[in-house]
């Protein structure tokens, strides 16, 4: 189908306070605290352009501008830098073109669903992406390009899920699967946080999300839910049955990095995959466990 409207926009709900860090964060926002080398965020946004998305938009808060200077020209830096000769190439993904990241104010921290509705006017009538930067995706392809070639074959809203022990399920989103088709699963309804013995399935929701416009009219209107906040899986559950909705289970793994144990995971599991490091880092962790 070509009249399908491509996914150009993605929304990035990066307004939390990080309070789990402090006081790590208490003059840096959580999402440019660092994975080996390259903030959390710097993630996200990758996996973002490497899907063919072109606008970035960034739903902040206060004391979060740092997020977007990350992105901007570093100019005595980087003359610093080509003067001395060095390697230019870790710069190069952290610069944007130009208007092409936006950032809007969520002033209160009424919940995900209303920092989504704050980029109403920047998403307008199109669909969009929702890429949340707590949870590592580590995929290759990475995880938006596995959505966005599902949304190509089915168009509506998706959701990225993962399969996980049926013990855990009470921790998250869980989806209430229809017919399932290769890594497409129809989705029948959205529970949050469900009772280990009343969990339609085990199949998670995992902050990775392509959603139609008409999202931003329910969160309008729509009231408090779970934690006296505007839910974002609360609008996608009026959704289903008007629209399309299809979950994709993601070929790859997910770090949690909003815990500081699924931080230090992801710091470890990727630092081992590197080639630079891998294997000192390797022999590091065999020494500390001896």
């Amino acid at each position: 189908m070509s009249d399908r409207k491509p996914i150009r926009k993605a929304v990035f709900p990066v307004a939390g306070l990080g309070t789990r860090f402090l006081p790590a964060t208490k003059a840096i926002p959580k999402e440019l605290l660092p994975i080996v080398d390259r903030p959390l965020i710097q993630y996200a946004v990758d996996e973002a352009r490497e899907a063919g998305i072109e606008q970035i938009i960034f739903v902040t808060g206060r004391g979060k501008t740092a997020i977007v200077e990350h992105f901007d020209v570093a100019y005595e830096l980087e003359a610093t830098m080509q003067a001395r000769g060095k390697d230019m190439g870790v710069l190069n993904s952290t610069r944007a073109t130009p208007g092409d990241i936006i950032t809007v104010r969520q002033q209160v921290p009424l919940g995900l669903g209303h920092a989504i509705w704050c980029a109403r006017a920047i998403v307008g009538d199109e669909p969009f992406a929702i890429l949340l930067p707590d949870e590592l995706m580590v995929g290759s392809p990475g995880c938006m390009s596995q959505m966005v070639e599902a949304y190509n074959e089915v168009g509506g809203n998706l959701i990225s899920v993962l399969e996980v022990p049926r013990a855990e399920v009470s921790s998250y989103g869980v989806i209430s699967p229809g017919k399932a088709s290769g890594v497409l699963t129809e989705v029948l309804g959205l529970v949050e946080k469900p009772p280990v013995d009343e969990a339609p399935s085990n199949l998670i929701i995992s902050g990775r999300y392509i959603l139609q416009p008409e999202v931003m009219r329910t969160l309008e209107h729509q009231g408090k839910g779970a934690g006296e906040e505007i839910q974002l899986t609360d609008a996608m559950a009026t959704m289903i049955g008007n629209q399309p909705f299809h979950a994709v289970t993601f070929a790859g793994k997910r770090y949690d990095c909003g815990s500081k144990v699924g931080f230090v995971e992801a710091t470890l599991a990727l630092a081992m995959e590197r080639e630079d490091m891998g294997e000192e880092v390797r022999a590091m962790a065999r020494r500390l466990l001896g």
